[in-house]
């Protein structure tokens, strides 16, 4: 277990030369799209051992005396009130935490980016704001025939009625907090705007995923394309390259059917288009980068399981259709896996079956699994971590590690003061009980000091976590997936 198949020194020196490759290519500027999350890549640590989720960032930062940061953000998605699943925020409160940390970062933001923008009393309300935080804001419009009519968005009636977005560095990143916010659109207009001023700007693209140089049967690609189901993307074979290079890469349906727009439209700025196909358009090293492919299959047939549960769950949720955890399911069948492929289901669905409650089950690194169950003191998931720690720190199965004293008050406090019906303690009280408990009894303390061993654990519930729970088992390292089932109170008998 946590063994490592992914380079992570190779892959930050040769991503960052590549890019300064390209910068070079144009002369003045490049403008490269940034696709996915710059930092927090959690998918791509999962999938590539090795890899750490803060990497993209590490990455620029030996960029930054050349690198500037535009954030873009559709005003439809505002209108919308999109968000991030995942953090469980909107998108415009993303804008503002991404502009918060790439300024920690010490990377230099230049401004912010509305696409497709109406006047709306929340997308002008979210423009004042960030003006009163003294971010420069800069619009850009809806075109009429966008992306088929090159000649009308390629004209002063196209990007010609974007504002003009001033930048000072060879290198802007443009990012966003998720798909569809109009990352593309947005670099092509700066480059129609600067070939209007006579400066030299390229564009580029910088996606994770797909691995173009990886087999599209790759379960790392297969690993990507079941994490983007709900979008309808769909990794294929880049017909352009095979054709111009007699080369195999792989590269996903929207890249590949929009090629011939943004061809047309590079053809048209600058003369002539520097690509002859959407994997030209790329700059993503990650292939040249594994070390142990077989690691890298592993955790990403892995990774494809825990999107099956998740897609299983939002579908219990309502939302996304089923359609979503059918495709998984044809992924997972043509990648020749199945839930059985999962260690820490089966004792879960066991130990509740055997109790009559909700379990939890947590496969250790070693490949031992530990087991929790409901009981009148505490929840599934909080008893499963107490005995992972007895586990880990070589504690008798029949040691109390927080007494009954001290969970009852807890409990106490949880139901008559703050209007909890479930008195059984979350992980996270546990966690605190057992922090206070460490100050006097050594095996507290021992327990304690195991937190750090799970992380990479896996981790399976037989109900949908709590928002807490699910919370802190993330914080922990833990990769959970949970039976779409709604946790409900259940009375002992």
């Amino acid at each position: 277990m946590n063994k490592i198949g992914f380079d992570n020194a190779k892959y930050l020196s040769m991503q960052s030369e590549k890019i300064q490759e390209r910068i070079d290519e144009f002369g003045d500027k490049l403008y490269l799209e940034f696709g996915g999350k710059l930092f927090d890549d959690f998918h791509a640590s999962r999938v590539l051992p090795g890899f750490l989720p803060d990497s993209k960032i590490k990455m620029l930062l030996k960029l930054k005396s050349i690198a500037e940061i535009l954030v873009v953000i559709s005003a439809n998605d505002i209108i919308k009130n999109k968000y991030r699943s995942d953090l469980g925020i909107t998108y415009d409160a993303d804008v503002i935490r991404l502009l918060d940390v790439f300024k920690s970062k010490g990377l230099y933001v230049g401004s912010v980016v509305m696409t497709m923008y109406q006047p709306q009393p929340a997308v002008d309300g979210f423009i004042k704001r960030l003006n009163n935080l003294g971010v420069n804001v800069y619009k850009h419009y809806p075109i009429e025939g966008y992306p088929s009519d090159v000649q009308k968005i390629v004209s002063q009636d196209g990007y010609g009625k974007n504002e003009y977005i001033p930048t000072s560095r060879r290198l802007v990143i443009v990012t966003a907090p998720g798909p569809g916010s109009g990352k593309m659109a947005t670099c092509l207009s700066q480059l129609y705007h600067e070939n209007l001023r006579g400066v030299k700007a390229g564009y580029a693209k910088f996606e994770t995923f797909p691995v173009w140089n990886l087999p599209l049967s790759h379960p790392v690609n297969v690993a990507y394309e079941s994490a983007t189901a709900d979008l309808n993307d769909v990794n294929m074979i880049d017909p352009f390259h095979l054709d111009a290079y007699n080369t195999l890469s792989v590269n996903y349906n929207r890249d590949v059917e929009i090629f011939p727009v943004v061809n047309a439209m590079l053809e048209k700025i600058l003369g002539a288009s520097p690509y002859k196909s959407p994997t030209d358009m790329g700059v993503n090293m990650a292939g040249f980068c594994i070390v142990d492919d077989e690691v890298c299959k592993q955790a990403s047939k892995s990774e494809i399981i825990r999107r099956y549960y998740s897609a299983l769950c939002d579908a219990r949720k309502g939302r996304i259709s089923k359609d979503v955890v059918s495709k998984i399911e044809l992924l997972m069948s043509k990648t020749g896996i199945s839930i059985d492929d999962r260690p820490c289901v089966a004792p879960a669905l066991q130990k509740s079956e055997a109790t009559g409650a909700p379990a939890v089950a947590i496969e250790l690194n070693d490949g031992r699994i530990v087991t929790g169950r409901t009981s009148e003191l505490l929840g599934a998931s909080a008893s499963c971590l107490l005995n992972a720690l007895k586990t880990l720190g070589g504690i008798d199965d029949e040691v109390e590690l927080i007494s009954p004293t001290i969970i009852e008050p807890l409990q106490k406090l949880k139901v008559n003061h703050m209007g909890s019906i479930n008195p059984r303690l979350h992980t996270d009280e546990v966690l605190m009980a057992l922090a206070i408990c460490a100050v006097n009894d050594p095996k507290a303390k021992r327990a304690m000091a195991q937190l750090d061993k799970l992380k990479n654990c896996e981790i399976h519930s037989t109900v949908i976590l709590s928002h807490v729970d699910e919370k802190t088992f993330k914080s922990l390292g833990l990769h959970i997936t949970c039976e779409p089932q709604r946790q409900v109170f259940v009375e002992l008998s």
